[in-house]
């Protein structure tokens, strides 16, 4: 793994948040030679099924999601050709702590009450043998408020720091100084573009439209992204990882919708926030790094 000179971690918080907002991406670098590992952090256990006849697995009837979506993931990237795939701390040691203000909240391994330093100390077990130049995670909001997402980053960061810090379990594997971390985003212009490209689909698209395209949650103004990956060519192996999460993605032609059956474009192209390490040349019109790695060694 450290014999191969790009190498990129992503840190998500449950299975298919890889696909939706890095799976293109994560094709691209696997293509291009990059060791690309994806670190999970629970298995979604409180993921709304679409899936009528898997209903059964829901956490209030068999409790058996997060075994489910341990296939389900393995599926998706072995479409994107991810080969090293991995679950903080082990798989099933973190669960799903399900949306803000619900009893999943309170379950004793949700992940939103982990203890921090043991969390990060995993993360940093990770970091240190796998020794990525970049890491990719969430904002401090996790894109949209999940208690999952905001934790994920919260591990993430400290991790990257702590993971450098000699005094930080060296029992875990020498110090390793990340160069380059991304917080996820999409651009709020192409969040537009997304929306008219729905409407225009008109009746041929069965998802509904959003008419609070301004106030999407993951949305952020063009002139905080600095960074877009373009990985087009890669957009029909997103769709097929996006088909393999099918308890909770449903994919038509260029768009996807999740239970909310709101639907949102399959984008090619995936946006960053460079929030830690220097910026590459600018390799776009709009003066964005076209590469996580821009600026880099190697």
């Amino acid at each position: 793994m450290t014999g191969v000179s790009r190498r990129l971690l992503l840190v998500h918080a449950h299975p298919d948040d890889e696909t939706i907002t890095t799976g293109a991406t994560m094709a691209r670098y696997v293509a291009e030679g990059a060791a690309v590992t994806l670190l999970t952090c629970t298995l979604g256990e409180e993921g709304e099924i679409i899936v009528p006849e898997l209903a059964r697995l829901a956490a209030d009837q068999a409790d058996q999601l997060g075994g489910y979506r341990i296939g389900e993931l393995r599926a998706a990237m072995g479409e994107l050709g991810v080969e090293d795939v991995r679950f903080l701390g082990g798989a099933g040691r973190y669960r799903d702590s399900g949306m803000i203000g619900t009893p999943a909240n309170d379950h004793p391994r949700a992940f939103w009450n982990a203890d921090p330093t043991e969390a990060v100390g995993h993360a940093v077990a990770v970091v240190r043998e796998m020794r990525p130049q970049v890491v990719v995670t969430y904002d401090p909001d996790g894109g949209y408020g999940h208690p999952d997402h905001i934790q994920a980053h919260r591990v993430a960061m400290r991790a990257v720091e702590a993971a450098a810090d000699p005094a930080f379990r060296p029992h875990l594997g020498a110090p390793w100084e990340v160069a380059k971390v991304y917080w996820s985003c999409v651009p709020r212009s192409v969040v537009r573009e997304g929306a008219r490209a729905l409407a225009a689909a008109g009746e041929q698209v069965p998802f509904q439209r959003s008419d609070a395209v301004e106030d999407a949650p993951f949305a952020v103004p063009d002139e905080q992204v600095t960074t877009a990956v373009d990985a087009d060519q890669h957009v029909g192996r997103k769709a097929a990882a996006m088909r393999a999460h099918a308890t909770q993605i449903t994919v038509d032609g260029k768009f996807f919708a999740l239970s909310n059956d709101l639907g949102q474009q399959i984008l090619g192209t995936e946006y960053y926030r460079l929030v830690h390490g220097v910026p590459g040349p600018a390799g776009t019109g709009h003066g964005w790094e076209d590469d996580l790695f821009a600026g880099l060694p190697g």
